[in-house]
């Protein structure tokens, strides 16, 4: 399919800078642009291959001012990396959307399948099990006993959906996520460690997206809760109890250990470890590898944290400082003593 420079920009409220029939037929990188393609400019550092791309169109802040000529057509918008998200939007919803039941797959006949569904080979719905209108499952995805899954969601390959509960509408599952495994629950004993039975659910509500081989663990009573609009990176762990807030975001390899409660709007960078039992306010902001172990600052919300124990970013900061300078001010440190030791014998002496 073929669109023109003045149709994406009529699009995405831009403004063209050149010629307004260049076409565009693909998407790519600005450093690997090739004619007929569209790339988007949003960071600085990449600027220097907008006077090589090959792409025939650009997408540019408004107020990006180039330094010599550019060959592509640009599109001026407010904001270029919202603006190409907008586009890839569009054309995924474009790609015809795959539907039939597979006659390899297993549904049981107490299953309740919506309409448009697609259920690949190998897929299975098992008993009590609702799948709602539009849904996907690829192949190897598993629904388990008595577990709802609503309208429009995919799980990809692999998916398993524990007995009992529940994902919500338009929310996307990657291969090998896993959403109701039992939560790690143990009582030592004289013999070792006697399992605590894990009998609630997981509950995910609408437009939520899981990572690939990222674990939900089902709580031990109760729900443990993933908030609408929720976005979740490949490895990441949430434990059982567990509440995430609206709108959150994880990146990869987060562990959030069982009954916190993460609020809203929080971004967690990879790595994060948070402590079990501990409550993070609205829009709490973690640096890859940081360590919440609880305290006023992450309580209250609001605020940006790094390290371990996580402190203020810019405490943190200060501290790195001066870490990376602890020999020399070891040595300091010592001549000090030195030189002290010195002057109190010379005191001594007199």
């Amino acid at each position: 399919m073929k669109i023109t420079a003045q149709q994406i920009a009529a699009y995405i409220n831009g403004t063209v800078d050149g010629n307004p029939d260049a076409e565009v037929t693909t998407f790519a990188k600005i450093e690997e642009g090739v004619p007929g393609a569209i790339s988007f400019l949003a960071n600085p550092q990449y600027e220097h291959y907008i006077y090589d791309t090959r792409s025939s169109v650009v997408l540019v802040n408004t107020n990006f001012q180039p330094s010599q000529p550019v060959a592509p057509t640009l599109i001026r918008v407010a904001n270029a990396y919202e603006a190409v998200s907008r586009l890839l939007q569009l054309y995924e919803s474009m790609k015809p959307r795959p539907t039939g039941i597979s006659s390899m797959a297993f549904i049981d006949p107490s299953a309740k399948v919506g309409e448009g569904v697609y259920i690949a080979p190998f897929a299975v719905v098992e008993a009590g099990a609702e799948v709602a209108d539009g849904v996907q499952l690829h192949p190897h995805a598993t629904v388990g006993a008595n577990a709802k899954i609503g309208k429009d969601t995919v799980l990809y390959a692999g998916v398993i959906v524990y007995h009992d509960c529940r994902v919500g509408a338009n929310c996307i599952l990657h291969a090998g996520s896993v959403v109701g495994a039992d939560g790690f629950g143990f009582a030592p004993t004289a013999n070792g460690y006697e399992k605590i039975p894990q009998i609630g659910i997981v509950t995910i509500e609408d437009n939520v997206e899981i990572g690939a081989n990222t674990c939900i663990d089902r709580s031990t009573m109760g729900t443990t809760i993933i908030h609408q609009g929720v976005k979740l990176d490949n490895l990441v762990q949430i434990a059982h109890n567990v509440e995430v807030g609206a709108n959150t975001v994880m990146s990869a390899q987060v562990g959030v250990a069982g009954s916190c409660k993460v609020g809203q709007w929080c971004m967690l960078g990879g790595q994060v470890g948070v402590a079990g039992h501990i409550t993070l306010g609205n829009r709490v902001n973690a640096g890859a590898q940081s360590g919440l172990a609880g305290g006023r600052v992450l309580k209250q919300g609001n605020c940006t944290v790094m390290g371990y124990p996580a402190i203020e970013h810019q405490n943190f900061a200060r501290s790195a400082a001066a870490y990376k300078n602890l020999p020399e001010l070891q040595n300091r440190v010592n001549h000090l003593e030195r030189e002290l030791e010195e002057l109190r014998k010379l005191c001594q002496n007199k």
